[in-house]
């Protein structure tokens, strides 16, 4: 059971009340909370509030100020009894924060100010929030983002509650760290999460709440890509020469030879069936729509795709069982190259508690290999090759900067291009025609 009672603390004449409120749990552990609250009196007052005073001005504002201070005291005691004090702990600013809710009450055009709350209202929303694409409803790997960052949030704060405008540098470089150190996940996710938050704060100022200053100067940049996976022509020709025994390791292949020549991802590359091949103006194609983007695309079925299905499509596998062939057949295929990156390890935390996560350190190339090789692996060979808005036309990037990224490329790329372009354009232009004269037989005596 909790107790509350208001105390006058200041050396000032007149100042705000201190509400306090005193708490047992079962174990028999005592709590002590205190906020102030808004409520102003007199210091000459107080001394007579708690005393049974026969003055009448005295009685009087005492029954004024007991009627205002017990309208505080039934809310605290209605949301405390709401709590889980069983299970879960009181947050240490639990109090203030209802002195705040108090005083500025939630309504149907407010949301909450406390950050989880922020991050909720966006979940909440998700079928009718606008997407990137332009359309309503957020995707479900967006939905489970942000549900992934409330969590993340939730244990990083412990006893305490963040509201939206302690986002600040400070705080997002800390949870940073908390993120990389502690959570040891890897710098590109971490730094997502750090933009997923900036969102939400951004997200939660068009609500009315108060936003920190510092916000926009919280940097959230992506990482370059510097491991860029892919098979290359000679390692795609070891996989195709390579003799396999398994029917299932030859299906596999199967899969992984069309995906690298469609450069699609693997949850899209495995759905592929019939339907998808059509002939549009006499010419043969396979269109499908992007699970990811949503997008609509087109690929033309070229000499290598009909020879990779002239005995028929491979047959349905999920993505977890491609991912473990594709590790096997590059072993086979001894795709053995030692490269510096990570792959996802499973260690047990406790009892029945597995946690996954991303482990840097120089591998054979073959444990690497999973369904993501497939798309890079086309953008990659192809860039350079195929003008890049081919590229992008099938990859389904939505800019070149997105594909250049994708694909580890940068200005100095670009300045090889040029200096190739025009390199070639000098040497065509130091090519003169070469004119044969053909004698006149009737000339020839």
């Amino acid at each position: 059971m909790a107790t509350i009672n208001f105390l006058f603390r200041s050396t000032r004449k007149s100042a705000p009340l201190t509400v306090r409120l005193l708490f047992r749990d079962k174990t028999g552990n005592d709590f002590t909370f205190s906020a102030k609250t808004k409520y102003i009196v007199s210091a000459e007052y107080w001394k007579f509030h708690n005393k049974n005073s026969k003055d009448a001005t005295i009685k009087n504002k005492k029954v004024e100020v007991n009627t205002d201070i017990l309208t505080i005291e039934n809310y605290l005691m209605a949301e405390f009894n709401k709590l889980d004090t069983d299970t879960k702990p009181i947050p240490k600013d639990w109090l203030k924060n209802q002195i705040d809710l108090f005083y500025n009450p939630i309504t149907e055009n407010k949301q909450s100010d406390l950050l989880t709350d922020a991050i909720q209202c966006i979940i909440d929303e998700a079928p009718t929030r606008k997407n990137g694409k332009g359309g309503i409803g957020l995707s479900k790997s967006r939905v489970n983002a942000y549900t992934s960052l409330k969590n993340m949030l939730t244990e990083y704060q412990k006893q305490e509650t963040f509201k939206v405008k302690d986002v600040n540098v400070k705080f997002a470089k800390d949870f940073l760290k908390y993120l990389l150190n502690t959570k040891k996940y890897q710098k590109s996710y971490a730094l997502k999460k750090i933009a997923d938050l900036k969102t939400v704060c951004n997200d939660a100022s068009f609500y009315g709440i108060e936003t920190n200053i510092q916000l926009k100067k919280i940097d959230s940049t992506k990482t370059k890509n510097e491991n860029i996976l892919y098979l290359n022509p000679k390692e795609l020709k070891q996989i195709e020469d390579t003799i396999l025994l398994s029917e299932s390791l030859k299906n596999a292949r199967k899969w992984l030879m069309l995906g690298v020549n469609l450069g699609q991802r693997g949850n899209d590359l495995l759905q592929l069936n019939e339907s998808n091949f059509k002939t549009l103006k006499n010419l043969e194609v396979i269109q499908l729509k992007q699970q990811k983007t949503d997008k609509n695309v087109t690929i033309p079925v070229l000499a290598k795709t009909k020879e990779i299905i002239k005995s028929g499509l491979p047959y349905k596998i999920s993505i977890q069982k491609f991912n473990i062939h594709i590790k096997e057949i590059c072993k086979l295929a001894e795709i053995n190259e030692l490269i510096k990156d990570s792959k996802i390890t499973v260690t047990e935390k406790g009892k029945g508690n597995k946690e996954k996560r991303k482990v840097s350190g120089i591998y054979p190339k073959w444990e690497l290999m999973a369904s993501h090789v497939c798309r890079r692996s086309f953008c990659t060979n192809l860039y350079g090759i195929l003008p890049t808005p081919l590229i992008m036309s099938i990859s389904a990037h939505s800019s070149e900067k997105m594909l250049l990224n994708y694909i580890g490329k940068d200005s100095l790329d670009f300045a090889q291009q040029i200096a190739d372009f025009y390199t070639l354009q000098a040497l065509k232009e130091k090519k003169e025609p070469q004119l044969q004269v053909i004698k006149n037989a009737s000339n020839q005596s």
